[in-house]
Protein backbone atom coordinates (compact mmCIF):
# COMPACT_ATOMS: atom_id res chain seq x y z
CA UNK A 1 0.00 0.00 0.00
CA UNK A 2 1.35 3.30 -0.93
CA UNK A 3 1.84 5.98 1.59
CA UNK A 4 -0.79 8.37 0.19
CA UNK A 5 -3.28 5.78 -0.66
CA UNK A 6 -7.02 6.08 0.40
CA UNK A 7 -6.68 2.05 1.44
CA UNK A 8 -3.83 2.47 3.59
CA UNK A 9 -5.49 5.26 5.72
CA UNK A 10 -8.62 2.81 5.73
CA UNK A 11 -6.33 0.47 7.15
CA UNK A 12 -5.18 2.50 9.60
CA UNK A 13 -8.57 3.79 10.94
CA UNK A 14 -9.60 0.21 11.23
CA UNK A 15 -6.69 -0.46 13.54
CA UNK A 16 -6.44 2.44 15.43
CA UNK A 17 -10.39 1.78 16.28
CA UNK A 18 -10.10 -1.75 17.21
CA UNK A 19 -6.86 -0.90 19.18
CA UNK A 20 -8.96 1.22 21.56
CA UNK A 21 -11.71 -1.11 21.79
CA UNK A 22 -9.98 -3.97 22.88
CA UNK A 23 -7.88 -1.57 25.21
CA UNK A 24 -11.28 -0.83 26.35
CA UNK A 25 -12.84 -4.58 26.31
CA UNK A 26 -9.86 -6.07 28.30
CA UNK A 27 -8.92 -3.62 30.47
CA UNK A 28 -10.72 -4.99 33.43
CA UNK A 29 -8.77 -8.55 32.61
CA UNK A 30 -5.83 -6.59 33.35
CA UNK A 31 -6.36 -4.71 36.44
CA UNK A 32 -4.44 -6.92 38.97
CA UNK A 33 -1.46 -5.87 40.48
CA UNK A 34 0.76 -9.39 38.91
CA UNK A 35 3.45 -8.40 36.58
CA UNK A 36 1.71 -9.56 33.69
CA UNK A 37 -1.28 -7.38 34.21
CA UNK A 38 1.29 -4.73 34.64
CA UNK A 39 2.68 -5.64 31.13
CA UNK A 40 -0.52 -5.95 29.78
CA UNK A 41 -1.74 -2.58 30.55
CA UNK A 42 1.77 -0.81 29.26
CA UNK A 43 1.18 -2.85 26.13
CA UNK A 44 -2.54 -2.02 25.99
CA UNK A 45 -1.87 1.64 26.21
CA UNK A 46 1.47 1.60 23.34
CA UNK A 47 -0.43 0.22 21.14
CA UNK A 48 -3.57 2.22 21.25
CA UNK A 49 -1.08 4.95 21.06
CA UNK A 50 0.96 4.08 18.25
CA UNK A 51 -2.04 3.49 16.15
CA UNK A 52 -3.31 6.97 16.74
CA UNK A 53 -0.18 8.91 16.27
CA UNK A 54 0.43 6.68 12.81
CA UNK A 55 -3.47 7.36 12.09
CA UNK A 56 -2.63 11.74 12.64
CA UNK A 57 0.47 11.17 10.79
CA UNK A 58 -1.36 9.78 7.66
CA UNK A 59 -4.04 12.52 8.24
CA UNK A 60 -1.48 15.37 8.02
CA UNK A 61 0.74 14.07 5.55
CA UNK A 62 -2.62 13.67 3.36
CA UNK A 63 -3.17 17.35 3.58
CA UNK A 64 -0.10 18.76 3.65
CA UNK A 65 1.75 16.60 1.30
CA UNK A 66 4.75 16.33 3.06
CA UNK A 67 5.66 13.15 2.04
CA UNK A 68 4.77 11.27 -1.55
CA UNK A 69 5.63 7.53 -1.02
CA UNK A 70 7.42 5.19 1.66
CA UNK A 71 11.39 6.33 -0.08
CA UNK A 72 10.40 9.46 0.12
CA UNK A 73 9.91 9.14 4.19
CA UNK A 74 12.86 7.23 4.61
CA UNK A 75 15.02 8.78 2.27
CA UNK A 76 15.55 5.76 -0.16
CA UNK A 77 14.21 7.70 -3.14
CA UNK A 78 15.71 7.45 -6.57
CA UNK A 79 17.17 10.82 -7.34
CA UNK A 80 15.65 11.73 -10.39
CA UNK A 81 16.96 14.61 -12.76
CA UNK A 82 15.96 18.09 -12.55
CA UNK A 83 14.19 18.91 -15.21
CA UNK A 84 14.21 22.89 -16.57
CA UNK A 85 11.89 24.58 -18.96
CA UNK A 86 11.28 28.05 -20.02
CA UNK A 87 9.13 30.41 -21.73
CA UNK A 88 10.93 34.31 -21.86
CA UNK A 89 9.98 37.31 -22.99
CA UNK A 90 11.86 38.80 -26.11
CA UNK A 91 14.14 41.53 -25.30
CA UNK A 92 11.94 43.93 -27.20
CA UNK A 93 9.06 43.10 -24.65
CA UNK A 94 11.13 43.50 -22.11
CA UNK A 95 12.50 47.00 -22.62
CA UNK A 96 9.21 48.13 -23.70
CA UNK A 97 7.39 47.22 -20.58
CA UNK A 98 5.41 49.97 -18.76
CA UNK A 99 7.06 51.63 -15.72
CA UNK A 100 5.86 50.62 -12.90
CA UNK A 101 3.40 53.10 -10.80
CA UNK A 102 4.48 55.50 -9.07
CA UNK A 103 4.20 54.75 -5.31
CA UNK A 104 2.09 56.85 -3.08
CA UNK A 105 4.79 56.05 0.20
CA UNK A 106 7.02 59.52 1.05
CA UNK A 107 9.94 59.76 -1.35
CA UNK A 108 12.60 59.67 1.66
CA UNK A 109 12.47 57.95 4.38
CA UNK A 110 16.12 57.48 5.56
CA UNK A 111 17.04 53.51 5.97
CA UNK A 112 17.67 52.05 9.24
CA UNK A 113 20.74 49.68 8.21
CA UNK A 114 21.22 46.38 9.44
CA UNK A 115 22.54 45.84 12.47
CA UNK A 116 25.26 43.05 13.16
CA UNK A 117 24.89 41.36 15.96
CA UNK A 118 28.23 39.48 16.11
CA UNK A 119 27.26 36.01 15.68
CA UNK A 120 28.81 34.16 12.50
CA UNK A 121 27.98 30.82 10.94
CA UNK A 122 29.99 28.66 8.73
CA UNK A 123 29.76 27.79 5.44
CA UNK A 124 29.17 23.99 4.77
CA UNK A 125 30.94 23.41 1.94
CA UNK A 126 34.03 20.81 0.82
CA UNK A 127 36.23 23.97 0.25
CA UNK A 128 38.78 23.60 2.79
CA UNK A 129 39.63 26.37 5.06
CA UNK A 130 37.53 29.29 6.51
CA UNK A 131 38.69 32.08 5.24
CA UNK A 132 36.18 34.51 3.77
CA UNK A 133 38.36 35.43 0.80
CA UNK A 134 37.85 31.31 -0.27
CA UNK A 135 34.29 30.50 1.15
CA UNK A 136 32.63 33.90 1.98
CA UNK A 137 31.22 34.75 5.25
CA UNK A 138 27.61 34.42 7.13
CA UNK A 139 26.80 37.36 9.52
CA UNK A 140 24.18 37.01 12.15
CA UNK A 141 21.96 40.49 11.62
CA UNK A 142 18.88 42.12 12.98
CA UNK A 143 16.79 43.95 10.11
CA UNK A 144 14.81 47.11 11.25
CA UNK A 145 11.74 48.90 8.93
CA UNK A 146 12.53 52.36 9.00
CA UNK A 147 8.62 52.65 7.09
CA UNK A 148 7.26 50.24 8.95
CA UNK A 149 8.47 50.16 12.74
CA UNK A 150 8.94 45.78 11.65
CA UNK A 151 11.96 44.14 12.74
CA UNK A 152 13.14 40.34 12.35
CA UNK A 153 16.52 38.62 12.87
CA UNK A 154 18.31 36.42 9.72
CA UNK A 155 21.70 36.36 8.22
CA UNK A 156 23.63 37.46 5.69
CA UNK A 157 25.56 35.88 3.47
CA UNK A 158 28.81 37.33 2.02
CA UNK A 159 30.76 35.65 -1.04
CA UNK A 160 34.27 35.54 -1.32
CA UNK A 161 34.73 38.26 -3.41
CA UNK A 162 33.39 40.28 -1.25
CA UNK A 163 36.47 40.39 0.60
CA UNK A 164 38.74 40.19 -2.32
CA UNK A 165 41.40 42.95 -2.42
CA UNK A 166 40.09 43.71 -6.14
CA UNK A 167 36.45 43.46 -5.58
CA UNK A 168 36.82 46.34 -2.85
CA UNK A 169 34.65 48.49 -5.18
CA UNK A 170 32.46 46.56 -6.41
CA UNK A 171 28.25 45.81 -5.69
CA UNK A 172 26.80 43.01 -5.95
CA UNK A 173 23.65 41.88 -6.73
CA UNK A 174 21.12 40.52 -3.52
CA UNK A 175 18.78 37.82 -3.17
CA UNK A 176 16.03 37.90 -0.86
CA UNK A 177 15.84 34.06 0.63
CA UNK A 178 12.71 33.10 2.80
CA UNK A 179 11.38 30.26 4.43
CA UNK A 180 8.45 28.85 4.89
CA UNK A 181 5.75 29.75 7.83
CA UNK A 182 6.57 29.66 10.28
CA UNK A 183 10.40 28.86 9.74
CA UNK A 184 13.35 29.58 10.60
CA UNK A 185 15.81 31.64 8.98
CA UNK A 186 18.63 29.21 10.75
CA UNK A 187 17.31 26.34 8.18
CA UNK A 188 18.37 28.37 4.68
CA UNK A 189 21.87 27.35 6.76
CA UNK A 190 21.80 24.29 8.01
CA UNK A 191 18.92 22.20 6.04
CA UNK A 192 18.97 24.03 3.07
CA UNK A 193 22.47 25.33 3.01
CA UNK A 194 22.31 28.11 0.44
CA UNK A 195 25.47 29.60 1.56
CA UNK A 196 27.04 26.67 0.85
CA UNK A 197 25.09 25.58 -2.49
CA UNK A 198 25.93 29.58 -4.28
CA UNK A 199 29.54 28.68 -3.19
CA UNK A 200 29.30 25.39 -5.16
CA UNK A 201 27.57 27.45 -8.29
CA UNK A 202 30.11 30.72 -7.97
CA UNK A 203 32.62 28.59 -8.39
CA UNK A 204 31.60 26.48 -10.81
CA UNK A 205 30.64 29.82 -12.99
CA UNK A 206 27.08 29.00 -13.14
CA UNK A 207 25.89 31.56 -10.45
CA UNK A 208 27.40 35.49 -10.34
CA UNK A 209 28.66 36.53 -6.75
CA UNK A 210 25.31 37.43 -5.11
CA UNK A 211 24.82 38.74 -1.27
CA UNK A 212 22.34 36.48 0.34
CA UNK A 213 19.62 37.25 2.71
CA UNK A 214 18.26 35.29 5.02
CA UNK A 215 15.01 35.24 6.57
CA UNK A 216 11.70 34.08 7.64
CA UNK A 217 8.52 35.48 5.69
CA UNK A 218 7.00 36.83 8.62
CA UNK A 219 8.18 40.04 10.57
CA UNK A 220 5.25 39.85 13.28
CA UNK A 221 5.76 36.92 14.47
CA UNK A 222 3.56 34.44 15.35
CA UNK A 223 1.24 36.18 13.10
CA UNK A 224 1.61 35.69 9.52
CA UNK A 225 1.06 38.14 7.84
CA UNK A 226 1.47 36.29 4.41
CA UNK A 227 3.66 39.25 2.81
CA UNK A 228 0.66 41.60 2.66
CA UNK A 229 0.05 44.94 4.15
CA UNK A 230 -2.63 44.47 6.26
CA UNK A 231 -4.90 47.23 7.06
CA UNK A 232 -4.39 48.12 10.71
CA UNK A 233 -2.02 45.35 11.01
CA UNK A 234 1.71 44.65 9.84
CA UNK A 235 3.00 46.24 6.89
CA UNK A 236 5.13 43.26 5.37
CA UNK A 237 4.98 44.13 1.91
CA UNK A 238 6.38 47.35 2.76
CA UNK A 239 8.68 45.87 5.34
CA UNK A 240 10.40 43.65 2.47
CA UNK A 241 10.13 45.54 -0.47
CA UNK A 242 11.23 48.87 0.94
CA UNK A 243 12.74 48.34 4.30
CA UNK A 244 14.84 45.21 3.92
CA UNK A 245 16.52 46.18 0.54
CA UNK A 246 17.08 49.58 1.82
CA UNK A 247 18.39 48.77 5.19
CA UNK A 248 20.70 45.94 3.43
CA UNK A 249 22.27 48.73 0.92
CA UNK A 250 23.14 51.19 3.24
CA UNK A 251 25.47 48.12 5.40
CA UNK A 252 26.95 46.58 2.34
CA UNK A 253 27.90 46.71 -1.02
CA UNK A 254 25.00 45.81 -3.06
CA UNK A 255 23.32 47.24 -5.94
CA UNK A 256 20.02 49.11 -5.94
CA UNK A 257 17.58 48.84 -9.13
CA UNK A 258 15.30 45.89 -9.77
CA UNK A 259 17.50 43.73 -11.97
CA UNK A 260 19.94 44.03 -8.90
CA UNK A 261 18.09 42.63 -6.48
CA UNK A 262 15.42 38.98 -6.50
CA UNK A 263 13.73 36.92 -3.92
CA UNK A 264 13.35 33.00 -3.47
CA UNK A 265 11.70 31.00 -1.35
CA UNK A 266 9.85 27.25 -0.28
CA UNK A 267 6.10 27.03 0.39
CA UNK A 268 4.57 30.45 2.08
CA UNK A 269 8.19 31.73 1.20
CA UNK A 270 7.50 30.93 -2.42
CA UNK A 271 4.53 32.57 -2.33
CA UNK A 272 5.56 36.09 -1.34
CA UNK A 273 8.83 35.84 -3.34
CA UNK A 274 6.46 35.41 -6.36
CA UNK A 275 3.68 38.11 -5.67
CA UNK A 276 6.80 40.51 -4.04
CA UNK A 277 8.16 40.50 -7.59
CA UNK A 278 4.26 40.81 -9.49
CA UNK A 279 3.61 43.05 -7.60
CA UNK A 280 7.07 45.49 -7.47
CA UNK A 281 8.84 44.89 -10.49
CA UNK A 282 10.71 48.38 -9.45
CA UNK A 283 12.28 46.11 -6.49
CA UNK A 284 13.01 42.60 -7.90
CA UNK A 285 13.15 41.71 -11.54
CA UNK A 286 12.88 38.17 -10.98
CA UNK A 287 11.94 35.29 -8.65
CA UNK A 288 11.58 32.05 -7.51
CA UNK A 289 8.94 29.97 -5.79
CA UNK A 290 9.74 26.46 -4.75
CA UNK A 291 6.76 24.54 -3.17
CA UNK A 292 4.68 27.71 -3.49
CA UNK A 293 0.85 28.12 -3.68
CA UNK A 294 -0.30 30.70 -5.51
CA UNK A 295 -3.20 32.16 -3.57
CA UNK A 296 -2.77 33.91 0.18
CA UNK A 297 -3.80 30.97 3.06
CA UNK A 298 -6.39 32.35 5.30
CA UNK A 299 -6.17 30.58 8.84
CA UNK A 300 -5.97 30.82 12.28
CA UNK A 301 -2.36 32.16 11.78
CA UNK A 302 -2.89 34.80 9.61
CA UNK A 303 -6.19 36.21 11.05
CA UNK A 304 -8.40 38.55 8.52
CA UNK A 305 -5.68 40.00 6.45
CA UNK A 306 -8.10 41.51 3.99
CA UNK A 307 -10.48 43.02 6.67
CA UNK A 308 -13.31 42.01 4.44
CA UNK A 309 -11.95 43.78 0.93
CA UNK A 310 -12.54 41.68 -1.65
CA UNK A 311 -9.77 43.51 -3.90
CA UNK A 312 -7.81 42.81 -1.70
CA UNK A 313 -8.31 39.10 -1.60
CA UNK A 314 -8.03 39.06 -5.18
CA UNK A 315 -4.96 41.19 -5.57
CA UNK A 316 -3.04 38.94 -3.33
CA UNK A 317 -4.38 35.45 -5.83
CA UNK A 318 -1.87 34.90 -8.28
CA UNK A 319 -3.99 33.53 -11.10
CA UNK A 320 -6.11 36.32 -10.68
CA UNK A 321 -3.26 39.03 -11.42
CA UNK A 322 -2.87 37.41 -14.07
CA UNK A 323 -6.12 37.37 -15.43
CA UNK A 324 -7.10 40.95 -14.81
CA UNK A 325 -4.09 43.17 -14.63
CA UNK A 326 -0.88 43.69 -16.63
CA UNK A 327 2.20 41.62 -16.23
CA UNK A 328 5.14 42.62 -15.06
CA UNK A 329 8.14 42.95 -16.59
CA UNK A 330 9.95 39.99 -14.27
CA UNK A 331 11.11 36.47 -14.77
CA UNK A 332 10.08 34.34 -12.56
CA UNK A 333 10.32 30.14 -11.96
CA UNK A 334 8.16 28.25 -10.13
CA UNK A 335 9.75 24.60 -8.81
CA UNK A 336 8.68 21.92 -7.17
CA UNK A 337 7.95 17.84 -8.08
CA UNK A 338 5.78 16.13 -10.84
CA UNK A 339 3.88 14.34 -8.88
CA UNK A 340 3.74 13.64 -5.00
CA UNK A 341 4.00 17.96 -4.12
CA UNK A 342 -0.31 18.53 -3.98
CA UNK A 343 -1.29 20.55 -6.65
CA UNK A 344 1.90 21.86 -8.00
CA UNK A 345 1.50 20.56 -11.73
CA UNK A 346 -1.96 22.03 -11.75
CA UNK A 347 -1.29 24.92 -10.99
CA UNK A 348 1.84 25.09 -12.67
CA UNK A 349 0.40 24.27 -15.79
CA UNK A 350 -2.26 26.74 -15.24
CA UNK A 351 0.37 30.01 -14.08
CA UNK A 352 2.79 29.71 -17.35
CA UNK A 353 0.11 29.26 -19.57
CA UNK A 354 -2.19 32.12 -18.45
CA UNK A 355 1.72 33.92 -17.92
CA UNK A 356 2.56 36.69 -21.48
CA UNK A 357 5.71 39.11 -22.22
CA UNK A 358 6.54 41.43 -20.68
CA UNK A 359 6.46 38.42 -18.19
CA UNK A 360 8.84 35.74 -18.74
CA UNK A 361 8.16 31.52 -17.00
CA UNK A 362 10.14 28.90 -16.25
CA UNK A 363 9.30 25.64 -14.28
CA UNK A 364 12.05 23.38 -12.60
CA UNK A 365 10.67 19.86 -11.54
CA UNK A 366 11.45 16.67 -10.14
CA UNK A 367 9.81 13.54 -11.18
CA UNK A 368 8.10 13.04 -7.64
CA UNK A 369 9.02 14.59 -4.26
CA UNK A 370 6.84 15.55 -1.32
CA UNK A 371 6.53 19.59 0.55
CA UNK A 372 9.84 18.32 2.26
CA UNK A 373 13.57 19.50 2.78
CA UNK A 374 14.53 16.86 0.56
CA UNK A 375 12.65 17.91 -2.42
CA UNK A 376 14.04 21.61 -2.17
CA UNK A 377 17.36 20.70 -1.84
CA UNK A 378 17.20 18.69 -4.91
CA UNK A 379 15.75 22.01 -6.98
CA UNK A 380 17.78 24.45 -5.72
CA UNK A 381 20.77 24.65 -7.60
CA UNK A 382 18.68 25.25 -10.63
CA UNK A 383 16.63 27.94 -8.86
CA UNK A 384 19.82 29.96 -8.14
CA UNK A 385 21.05 29.73 -11.35
CA UNK A 386 18.09 30.60 -13.25
CA UNK A 387 17.95 33.84 -10.91
CA UNK A 388 21.81 34.74 -11.52
CA UNK A 389 20.98 34.64 -14.88
CA UNK A 390 18.31 37.53 -14.70
CA UNK A 391 20.70 39.75 -11.94
CA UNK A 392 22.71 42.54 -13.18
CA UNK A 393 24.35 45.09 -10.56
CA UNK A 394 23.76 48.23 -11.67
Amino acid sequence: MGLTSRTLLVFVIEVAVAAMAATVYWWPALAGRHWRSVLGRIGALLGTQLTVLALIGLLANTYFSFYSSWDDLLGTADDGPVSVRGKEAGPAAATTAAAPAPSSEPAHVPPLPARELGGKEPVETPVRGRDPKVVGEIRAVRLPGARTGLSTDGYVYLPPQYFQADQQDRKFPALIVLTGFPGDAKNLITRLNYPGVALDLIRSGRMQPTVLVLMRPSPAMPADPECEDVPDGPQADTYFTRDVPAGVAATYRVSTGPRAWGMIGNSTGGYCALKLAMRHPDVFGTAASVSGYLRAAEDVTTGDLFKGSGQRRDEADLMWRLGNLPHPPVAVMLAGAEKGDGDFRRDTDAFTAAATPPMSTAVATVPEGGHNYMTWIRLLPSALEYLSQHLAAS
